[in-house]
């Protein structure tokens, strides 16, 4: 692996655990055990990284959120899928932990982060759109348009809640968490001859949360 993707892995995985405004260059080279000036050859300061950083996480999830669009998902692949959303959201923590800040600092990360909330909510259509179409769930326009601002606004602050509440679970209970709190919205909305459906998720949450 070249030193400028070693770069990018450690700065990710320290701005991840520890929180990006308290992590320095001085930091990363240390953690790499190469010089500051060997870092500053690749990066020219912590800006430059979390730029990189941040082109890498947009690119994969505009994939991922533009999927639904591409090809329907099942009642049943809906699970899957949502696990994927919030894997990649949780991969980039730090950004979503400290996003606020991070994006006052950052205009332009700022421009282009409003343009992914609008991607969240467009996928939440998607798939909302193909469970109508499959009769899973009785809907009505206007809560339908609530309902997928609902979801891009847990998507976005799922991360800051669980954190506020100092939820002390792993990684991939925190991301079941929010899949199901996610399910837990569009639950009402099920006829009630696909009830089931919901029922066997909390079932298997509860057994995720229990074998911990």
């Amino acid at each position: 692996m070249k030193t400028r993707e070693k770069i990018l892995l450690t700065s990710l995985a320290l701005f991840n655990n520890e929180g990006e405004p308290s992590v320095t260059t001085v930091d990363i080279a240390n953690e790499l055990d190469i010089s500051p000036g060997n870092l500053y050859y690749h990066f020219h300061g912590k800006e430059e990284i979390i730029a990189e950083l941040f082109d890498a996480f947009e690119l994969e999830l505009r994939d991922i959120l533009g999927a639904p669009s591409q090809k329907s998902i099942s009642a049943q692949d809906a699970w899957f899928y949502l696990y994927i959303v919030y894997e990649q959201i949780f991969n980039h923590r730090y950004l979503y932990r400290n996003l606020n800040d991070l994006l006052q600092r950052y205009p332009e990360i700022s421009r282009r982060f409003n343009k992914l909330l609008d991607l969240k909510v467009n996928a939440a259509r998607a798939v909302m759109d193909e469970l109508l179409n499959q009769g899973f769930v009785e809907i009505s326009e206007t809560q339908l348009a609530r309902l997928c601002d609902s979801i891009a606004l847990n998507l976005t602050f799922w991360l800051n809640y669980s954190q506020l509440r100092e939820h002390q679970a792993s990684n991939e209970i925190l991301i079941h968490q929010g899949v199901f709190q996610l399910m837990s919205l569009v639950a009402p909305y099920l006829r009630p001859e696909f009830r089931y459906f919901y029922d066997e998720s909390c079932a298997l949450f509860e057994a995720l949360v229990q074998s911990e």
